[in-house]
């Protein structure tokens, strides 16, 4: 019996199951690297899409026997409480849904995320990496050439870069893989890991904010403040500054969400922190 998080997703492979938990109990990280990626000026990513389960209205589902299908969208949003994004695919059987169709659905519907940076490395891609390890190497191999991406090793879904924290496993020597004595990493705590974006901008936010404090008024398309944004990117920096400047903790957005609700959907717990207190 799966939980009713994950109530939307049909089969019953626990692995698979276990997949679209960890991808949704990490979806903050993606949407952290998606966040940082609309600031920067020269763009860091070659991909960031999720995947989510689909579902036809059941009158026209009677005209196929496919039930749900998981595709990848592009242009992601989240507004705190839905997942949106384009249609990278065509359908397989759905007949509700096509290429390039801009759709959205609760973030309990998402069973996977992936953001790619310039070097070609994947982050996430947690049912692609399931599937990955049941490959041998050379249908590992031919899947690899056919995305034309470095997923790594197949064992281990990354999601930050390891260089981001010294907790994270290091690769290890010839002699220490021959001998097996090298140490265990311990378990790798990402939420105390600071985006160095967020770090890098601390100082200079809290001079624009001194001289600029009506931006912190200022909302964009989903009815978000600044201090919407930078809490869910999880920005502890960023919104330990906007909260020295005075920014409106009770701010709502167009769905009436606060910073705080928008912070405890995705499950940033440092971030919630600062805004409870």
């Amino acid at each position: 019996m799966m939980s009713d998080e994950l109530r939307l997703f049909d089969g019953d492979d626990p692995e698979m199951i276990q997949a679209f938990r960890n991808a949704q109990s990490t979806f903050k990280y993606f949407w952290r690297e998606q966040t940082w990626e609309h600031r920067r000026i020269v763009p860091g990513l070659i991909v960031s899409s999720v995947k989510v389960c689909c579902f036809d209205p059941p009158e026209l589902a009677e005209q196929h026997q496919g039930g749900a299908e998981h595709m990848w969208l592009s242009d992601v949003m989240f507004n705190g409480i839905n997942v949106s994004g384009t249609l990278l695919n065509q359908p397989s059987w759905l007949v509700s849904y096509k290429e390039g169709q801009r759709i959205s659905l609760p973030l309990n519907s998402l069973s996977d995320w992936m953001y790619v940076y310039t070097t070609g490395e994947v982050y996430g891609a947690f049912t692609v990496q399931l599937l990955r390890s049941k490959m041998g190497n050379r249908e590992r191999k031919q899947h690899d050439e056919a995305w034309g991406l470095d997923f790594g090793d197949p064992n281990r879904v990354k999601i930050i870069p390891d260089q981001w924290n010294p907790g994270a496993p290091k690769k290890r020597g010839f002699f220490a893989r021959l001998l097996g004595s090298e140490t265990p990493p311990a378990k790798v705590d990402y939420q105390s890991v600071e985006h160095p974006m967020s770090e890098n901008m601390a100082e200079t936010l809290s001079d624009f904010l001194k001289n600029n404090p009506e931006a912190m008024e200022e909302i964009d398309e989903l009815g978000w403040t600044m201090l919407h944004q930078l809490a869910s990117a999880g920005s502890s920096a960023g919104v330990k500054a906007l909260l020295a400047y005075g920014a409106n903790k009770s701010a709502q957005d167009k769905n009436g969400l606060t910073p705080l609700q928008v912070t405890k959907a995705l499950g940033w717990r440092n971030v919630a922190k600062l805004l409870e207190g």
